[in-house]
């Protein structure tokens, strides 16, 4: 167990070590800085102040055409105490294009995604490219999302994927395999596939599919097509399929799950460069609960000049009794080159927002029915810009709080 832990922390260490040792007189760098301030309400009715700074950097071609390092992380602190904040590292990690003619090398700590699943991982890639239109993908390493203090024990990922375009590249397809362990176990097996279909730029049909080989069954499923006719129509149809795949090691692995299925029916209509129409209907199927059906009709004002918004009405048809119809809306306008302004309202429509792989310290699963808010975005030079936003929620873990956010970012 030591020894596994010696060897991802010097993994760790080998971006850092290789940007050192590579000469850098030639590389390139660019990025940017984002120094963040935000205030909340909690549900003890106290006050948080958490306190943010980003930074995310490349460095490119050091000392050598393809030789790339990239990381990206934040160091925060609530400045009254009132919430849990960590600092993090999303990413860092060292990689080489054009290995040997087609092979891609990336080392260090990077997000790995594939239709049969998804990881931050501390680890070694590999992309392979052949035959012009086809690849290969293999990584293993630690996975840090079972990390506790950024230690090792045992809890690796490891995964391949294969794809490609066919016939005359209309046709696209990759094939994924993922093992997930925790601390020595085999915890997740999963397999992805996912295809895709497009004619003339007119027809695009797609599918994505994830089997759990532990629990012989599909987990995800999404299939779906969008047609753009000749008079600026467009239409989509969709299926959604989910049910959630929990590590063998989890005592939720061994409970009955329920699974959630979806309709979608979207139109988009293009009635000048400037307007568009849409009309979407969602079918919403439950397993313990009655069915609903959710009706949005709208308007948008695309960006084509110094205005931007959309407007649209939503109505949510529930058996259950919970019957809801709202409404959607917002605007944004710029004031010149360096300023833009805008206010939104999402009266009575439910949304819910989670916050995967916990990479926001926000509520982790939070279902807001109001939410009021006004914006702003001023370009204090070419490279530094200031954001701000302030918020007015209903939520059903509290009867309303506020929020604000000021962000100042520096580009370079």
């Amino acid at each position: 167990m030591r020894v596994r832990r010696g060897f991802v922390r010097g993994i760790m260490w080998v971006p850092l070590i290789l940007m050192l040792a590579i000469p850098v007189q030639a590389a390139t760098l660019s990025g940017r800085a984002s120094t963040v301030a935000e205030w909340f309400d909690t549900a003890e009715e106290e006050t948080a102040l958490p306190f943010y700074q980003y930074l995310q950097f490349s460095l490119m071609d050091m000392g050598g055409k393809g030789y790339n390092f990239k990381a990206y992380g934040r160091l925060a602190d609530d400045l009254q105490d009132e919430v849990d904040i960590d600092s993090r590292l999303y990413y860092a990690y060292v990689e080489k294009k054009d290995l040997l003619g087609r092979l891609d090398l990336r080392l260090g700590r990077q997000f790995i995604t594939t239709t049969a699943g998804a990881s931050l991982m501390d680890g070694l890639r590999f992309d392979y490219r052949f035959l012009d239109n086809y690849s290969a993908k293999l990584y293993g390493g630690g996975d840090v999302t079972y990390y506790e203090n950024y230690t090792f024990d045992a809890n690796g990922v490891f995964g391949v994927e294969l794809g490609g375009l066919v016939y005359d590249e209309v046709f696209g397809f990759n094939l994924s395999y993922l093992q997930k362990w925790r601390e020595g176990v085999l915890g997740q097996e999963l397999a992805g596939l996912d295809l895709s279909y497009d004619i003339d730029g007119k027809l695009w049909a797609y599918g994505e599919f994830q089997y759990d080989v532990l629990s012989e069954r599909m987990s995800y499923a999404l299939t779906g097509a969008k047609y753009r006719f000749d008079n600026s129509l467009s239409l989509r149809l969709e299926y959604l399929y989910s049910l959630p795949v929990f590590v063998s090691t989890s005592i939720y692995s061994v409970f009955a799950v329920d699974e959630y299925e979806e309709l979608l029916a979207e139109t988009v209509f293009k009635i000048s460069p400037s307007f568009q129409s849409y009309f979407r209907y969602v079918h919403e199927m439950y397993v313990d609960f009655e069915d609903a059906d959710v009706f949005e009709a709208g308007i948008e004002k695309l960006r084509t000049g110094r205005v931007y918004g959309y407007v649209s009405g939503i109505y949510r048809l529930d058996e259950d009794g919970q019957d809801l119809g709202g409404v959607k809306a917002y605007m944004n306008y710029k004031c010149g080159s360096g300023f833009s302004a805008g206010m939104g309202a999402n009266v009575d429509v439910l949304e819910r927002s989670i916050a995967y792989f916990d990479s926001d310290d926000s509520e982790q699963d939070e279902t807001t029915s109001t939410r009021l808010w006004v914006d702003a975005k001023m370009e204090l030079t070419k490279s530094v810009n200031l954001e701000a936003k302030y918020e007015y929620i209903e939520s059903d873990l509290y009867d309303y709080y506020n929020r604000g956010r000021v962000r100042l970012n520096v580009l370079f």
